[in-house]
């Protein structure tokens, strides 16, 4: 697993890449709790590379709305994770959008 961050548009978009499990989705808990603190624009996640995750990143995301609020946006989902998130239905629990500027450019809503 690797993350790539990146400012985009006043955006910090994190750009996840490989297989995110219980044994290394710790990078990510700790970017989206460093978003939480440092910054009021959106935060993106990029999944399109990501090709497996768990039931402990689903936890991680879901700690990162708490944190975030309508500030974290989840992007560009690859096939496993459009599937996870349709089966698990966290779309109705955070924002997902088919492209990261779509991510970035939608308003925030408080």
């Amino acid at each position: 697993m690797r993350i790539v961050p990146r400012q985009e548009r006043g955006a910090l978009v994190l750009a996840v890449t490989g297989d995110l499990d219980m044994d290394n989705v710790t990078p990510l808990g700790a970017a989206l709790e460093s978003a939480a603190a440092d910054g009021d624009g959106p935060v993106v996640v990029d999944l399109s590379d990501v090709s497996f995750a768990d039931s402990t990143t689903v936890n991680v995301l879901l700690q990162g709305q708490t944190l975030l609020g309508p500030r974290l946006r989840l992007a560009e989902p690859s096939p496993f994770m459009e599937r996870l998130i349709g089966v698990l239905g966290l779309d109705s629990v955070l924002p997902v959008f088919p492209a990261v500027t779509e991510a970035i450019a939608a308003p925030l809503h408080r």
